[in-house]
């Protein structure tokens, strides 16, 4: 669909902070044209912020947002109401519903008009339906019939049939198979107008044609795909690294230079002293002279001064270029597993919802263990149950060791209370400093451990979700996580493969990010496809039919 070039996104002046008084943007300007631009940046930048100011969804506290064009928003981890018919999910009962009328021989005025000229609206809903994947999905059945997976396609499908000329996506992969994704890509490929995504996804980012990195409340523009940025970061990096070294070296030798002229300053007042203590001249003589000394001693001083304060904001400034990406630190001795001991344990298992397990298998050790299938094939179901969140229809689920599970949601903290307060509710027993010295290791120090966990970024979130159940006591030495790089940045996703290293009990992880199994040091394959079977690699694996 095209879209005129005037559409665009302008903000001016714009500012945003959170009821608790939590700043997000301030005095924020920028514009996107025309094209596909990747929205990055650390969690907690205010990338999801600035989506839903940008789509009315929030109320800036100051400036403005403009739109030249209908915009369409699509947020991370929106739920729908499971009683909603698919017509209705696509905005096109009404129409659909007149249309029907019209066709029955009811020929009322209203119906009319409800139908407007769109007498195709079914044929392009089921058009784009069957665009993102879902064809099998008919127009009269209920969202509580399709899965996670399919319902984000299903928002997108609804905005595609709207074709706003502004398009804004908010982490649109999460929860997608490998099979959705690249329809989901062929979707933005395809699109022509406005279109600003926030995304951990490198394979779609690579997708855009400009990257927006959001940093230190401002926007820093790179043209080309997210490859061509982090090249070109690269670049950056290293010539901030160097403008460093130079400002390094440049301070001191402005500490050298003042240290020398003070001892120059000092050896010039000793001789003056000495003279005015013979008196070899003339008084009047020497008290110019020494007043001209200490004019000259003075101006020398401040000019030397003045030379080192410039040095130190030179070199303050180039190290606020170089970019600090902190790491999460995950090593907690009472999390470990001997490797021989059954960790768990599942016998004839049926889940209430998707797939069966025929016979037994077992965890044993610190074994990792990756679970992978389609959507709706069952893998939230199975960790749920096996956490016991939900029973099986029949069978036998039994963890041997303290677990924990996180899951896709993240619904485990309590929103009114601070990440602090959380941690606390999974380690009663635990001091107020042993918690806040663990929290640090989670990057949460000082004033960020008392931020109220509703204002949380995405990834801030997760973050100390994991940090609450991992912290817990007793520690868990099974951890399973549901879709765990949902709503992380790139820098996030590396913190927590690198956390993740350094944990010692077992894991099991649901995912469809492939390289971020892999880096994971996946001991186990698992494919959850009617039934649960283990395979011998990642290619295998998600190899199921498309």
């Amino acid at each position: 669909m095209s879209h005129p070039v005037t559409t665009s996104i302008t903000c001016t002046a714009l500012s945003f902070a959170w009821p608790d008084g939590t700043a997000v943007l301030d005095g924020f300007q920028a514009a996107f044209g025309p094209g596909r631009t990747g929205l990055i940046g650390r969690n907690g930048s205010g990338k999801s912020t600035l989506l839903k100011l940008v789509a009315g969804e929030l109320t800036p506290g100051e400036g403005a947002v403009r739109t030249a064009g209908d915009v369409g928003y699509l947020p991370q981890d929106a739920t729908l109401d499971t009683a909603l018919r698919v017509d209705e999910v696509l905005g096109i009962a009404g129409r659909r519903a007149a249309l029907h009328a019209i066709e029955a021989g009811d020929a009322s005025e209203e119906h009319f008009a409800a139908v407007g000229d769109d007498w195709d609206v079914e044929e392009r809903a089921t058009a784009t339906l069957a665009q993102l994947g879902l064809g099998h999905i008919g127009l009269d059945r209920t969202t509580g019939e399709v899965s996670g997976g399919e319902s984000v396609l299903l928002r997108l499908a609804a905005l595609l049939l709207r074709g706003p000329g502004v398009l804004l996506l908010d982490e649109p992969t999460n929860n997608l198979d490998l099979h959705a994704r690249r329809r989901l890509y062929a979707a933005v490929d395809a699109w022509s107008g406005v279109l600003v995504v926030v995304s951990h996804d490198r394979e779609l980012l690579d997708r855009v044609d400009q990257i927006a990195d959001l940093r230190d409340g401002e926007v820093h523009w790179y043209g080309g795909n997210f490859s061509a940025y982090e090249e070109a970061l690269t670049v950056e990096q290293e010539a901030a690294e160097r403008m460093v070294r130079v400002a390094e070296a440049d301070l001191r030798k402005q500490k050298r230079e003042l240290c020398d002229a003070q001892v120059k300053l000092a050896r010039r007042k000793r001789y003056g002293q000495k003279m005015w203590d013979q008196k070899r001249e003339p008084k009047v003589v020497m008290g110019n002279r020494k007043r001209a000394a200490q004019e000259s001693a003075g101006k020398h001083r401040i000019l030397h001064e003045e030379k080192l304060a410039e040095a130190k904001d030179r070199l303050d400034d180039a190290v606020e270029a170089v970019r600090d990406d902190d790491d999460i630190r995950v090593d907690l001795p009472y999390t470990a597993v001997p490797p021989g001991r059954t960790v768990l344990t599942l016998l004839d298992l049926r889940l209430r919802y998707g797939a069966r397990l025929k016979g037994g298998f077992e965890v044993r050790g610190p074994e990792r263990i990756a679970l992978v299938g389609r959507n709706g094939a069952g893998k939230t179901t199975l960790l749920r149950t096996i956490g016991g969140q939900l029973e099986a229809r029949s069978g036998e689920a039994q963890a041997h060791v303290p677990l924990r599970f996180l899951p896709q949601r993240l619904d485990v903290l309590d929103d009114g209370l601070s990440v602090v307060e959380n941690v606390v509710r999974f380690a009663p027993d635990a001091t107020n400093n042993r918690i806040r010295a663990r929290l640090a290791r989670f990057l949460f120090k000082g004033a960020k451990a008392d931020q109220l966990a509703g204002t949380l970024s995405g990834g801030e979130r997760f973050r100390a979700t994991l940090a609450a159940l991992l912290l817990a006591e007793p520690a868990p030495q099974l951890l399973m996580l549901d879709e765990p790089t949902n709503n992380l940045d790139m820098a996030s996703v590396r913190q927590l493969a690198s956390a993740l290293e350094s944990y010692q009990g077992a894991l099991l992880v649901a995912s469809h990010d492939l390289p971020f199994l892999e880096s994971l040091g996946i001991t186990r394959w698992l494919l959850l496809d009617e039934e649960l079977k283990e395979v011998k690699n990642p290619t295998e694996a998600v190899g199921y039919p498309a």
